[in-house]
């Protein structure tokens, strides 16, 4: 049964134009939803937050992104990024609830939650749950958003876990795309993909060896301080995972950043990627290194829901439940206690961000029959980030980031921009 959707009132005010383009709204909702027994309208996801005037933007949004990327998009070809520092051969897996045959005749567990009653059940004896896998493929945050920005039209210097003393053969094409340069082993990773979600079990002895001293008696001090200095973005990822990436990030801050010339423009981009595991000392000493990196450029902190709610406690506030308001106030908070230029939340179904002027909201894509899920993060991530070197208005970039991610969970492909450009169009 069809949305009924009804007018209930014009709108009272119009956009700001200003230096955030016409993204700073006084429009107020000018839809209501009744009623809906489908949890989906269309590509957007109907919780009890999101109202008609959220819809009304979001294809306020979508037009003028298609506006700015064509206007803008020529330039991504100009731009370079340098990446790091992990690198993960990634298994992808599905859980067999039932097998009937060979191969792929068996049904998988669907949910997470049946997963957990399954382990739980098994408490004071044993089980076996079968593995399939899916596809073996590159991975690692770095990897991964590097290869998206690839595809995006950025030009991509790689520095990470990719194989020694030869490159892993998953890894072979990225490498040679990026000149890339790699420290140790890549870890390992086996993704158990479900319906709501997956649970990344990993093996990262092997990123122990990923340190400041390592990576010049690999590279060479020049050769490093030449890729950071030609980097338009510097993008560092999987903190969690990388031991001695706080030791890495202090280095670059006193013995690499002070001796670079002006890069106008610069930005730096980071995604501690689940940070649960670690300390609250650990995270409140990540998070004041990247407070630092504001003196030499634009600072950006990605994160995804769990980690937005892990950050935002360790800063001391109390969780707020996730609405299209309160993301927009957990990034606009987390955004000022850290002095960062910007903070992007990107939950499943929609994504907010917060500058120094203003925060923006936008739903999202969202799919009931992901290809993929492992790596969704990572291509929103360099969606926003492809969005940011192009200099476009924030909610521009969260739209361009969802739909990068949109488009990878449906093809599991990486997207370019003409196909970004496209899934927008298409997107009702």
């Amino acid at each position: 049964m069809p949305v009924n959707i009804s007018e209930a009132e014009p709108p009272l005010g119009n956009p700001k134009v200003g230096e955030e383009g016409f993204w700073s709204l006084v429009l107020t909702s000018h839809y209501r939803i009744i009623a809906s027994p489908h949890p989906r309208l269309n590509a957007f996801s109907l919780r009890p937050d999101l109202v008609g005037g959220d819809i009304d933007r979001s294809m306020n949004f979508k037009s003028k992104t298609l506006e700015e990327l064509a206007n803008k998009g020529g330039a991504i070809s100009s731009k370079c990024a340098l990446v790091g520092f992990d690198g993960f051969v990634d298994r992808i897996m599905s859980a067999v609830d039932e097998r009937t045959g060979q191969g792929e005749n068996f049904t998988a567990i669907a949910t997470i939650e049946e997963f957990g009653k399954r382990i739980t059940a098994a408490a004071g004896k044993s089980t076996s749950i079968e593995l399939f896998p899916r596809m073996e493929k590159l991975g690692g945050n770095g990897p991964i958003l590097a290869n998206a920005l690839l595809e995006s039209g950025v030009k991509v210097n790689y520095i990470g876990a990719l194989g020694n003393p030869s490159i892993h053969p998953v890894f072979k094409k990225f490498a040679a795309r990026t000149g890339a340069v790699s420290l140790c082993e890549p870890g390992l990773t086996d993704a158990v993909e479900f319906n709501d979600g997956k649970i990344m079990l990993g093996n990262t002895a092997s990123l122990d060896q990923i340190t400041y001293p390592h990576i010049i008696e690999v590279m060479g001090e020049g050769l490093f301080l030449d890729a950071i200095s030609r980097a338009d973005v510097i993008a560092l990822v999987n903190w969690t995972m990388i031991p001695n990436m706080t030791a890495i990030l202090v280095s670059l801050l006193e013995k690499v950043l002070p001796n670079l010339g002006p890069h106008e423009g610069r930005l730096f981009f980071f995604d501690l990627s689940d940070p649960e595991k670690r300390s609250e000392g650990d995270i409140k000493t990540v998070l004041s290194t990247l407070t630092r990196f504001r003196s030499h450029g634009k600072v950006i902190l990605g994160l995804n829901l769990k980690e937005a709610q892990h950050i935002f406690s360790a800063l001391g506030h109390r969780n707020l439940k996730p609405s299209s308001d309160n993301l927009k106030k957990m990034a606009s908070r987390i955004r000022q206690d850290l002095d960062a230029s910007c903070v992007v939340i990107h939950p499943v179904d929609s994504a907010a961000c917060a500058t120094r002027s203003d925060s923006w909201w936008v739903a999202g894509p969202l799919t009931d029959n992901p290809k993929i899920t492992t790596g969704a993060g990572d291509h929103f991530n360099s969606g926003f980030v492809t969005g940011q070197l192009l200099g476009l208005s924030p909610a521009a970039c969260l739209i361009l980031a969802v739909s990068a991610s949109g488009h990878y969970v449906r093809t599991a492909k990486s997207p370019s921009l003409f196909d970004i450009d496209n899934f927008i169009r298409k997107w009702n």
